[in-house]
């Protein structure tokens, strides 16, 4: 089974990967993902026991940031990058539907 492989079994919000083997699905350091949880790009829920637990939804990000960081971007500006390319994102989303939203009352009227 490939790291692709894994990631198509599970809910994108289901925490269910360690640190370690989280670190090992994107190819970085432990330490890399607690760098990114220190700036907030991502907050991993924590097992009983206190340990990180991420989601597909959040290795897709920490992939992303590490991406960045692998070209040159300092961890700081990588995580802002991808908070805005986020909020981009959902702002697009949102005018999207406030489009159609107009269109289908236009039309009714």
């Amino acid at each position: 089974m490939t790291a692709d492989d894994s990631f198509d079994r599970l809910d994108d919000d289901y925490p269910a990967y360690t640190m370690g083997r989280a670190a090992e699905i994107i190819g970085t350091t432990q330490g890399f993902l607690r760098a990114i949880g220190e700036h907030r790009l991502i907050t991993p829920l924590r097992s009983a026991g206190g340990h990180r637990r991420y989601s597909r939804y959040q290795l897709r990000i920490a992939a992303r940031a590490r991406e960045l960081v692998d070209e040159g971007t300092p961890i700081e500006a990588a995580c802002r990058i991808i908070i805005l390319e986020d909020q981009l994102e959902e702002a697009q989303r949102v005018n999207a539907e406030h489009r159609r939203s107009a269109a289908l009352h236009t039309a009714a009227t």
